[in-house]
């Protein structure tokens, strides 16, 4: 894991969201912590699955 791509990833991040505010809209994000939990979970769930190498194919599962 490159810790420089992460903090540049994390400095755009606060960097657009402080844009957000200045100009007054929405964030493109969830604003609650459960719904940024749930983004979270997501995301480990994806990361979990792939470790795990667990595949379905779904087009075959359907018969296509």
């Amino acid at each position: 894991m490159n810790i420089q791509l992460i903090v540049v990833g994390l400095l755009t991040g606060a960097l657009t969201g402080a844009f957000f505010a200045l100009v007054d809209v929405p964030i493109p994000a969830p604003p609650e912590l459960p719904g940024l939990m749930g983004i979270v979970g997501i995301y480990l769930g994806y990361k979990l699955v792939e470790a795990s190498g667990i595949t379905l194919d779904v087009l075959e599962s359907i018969g296509l």
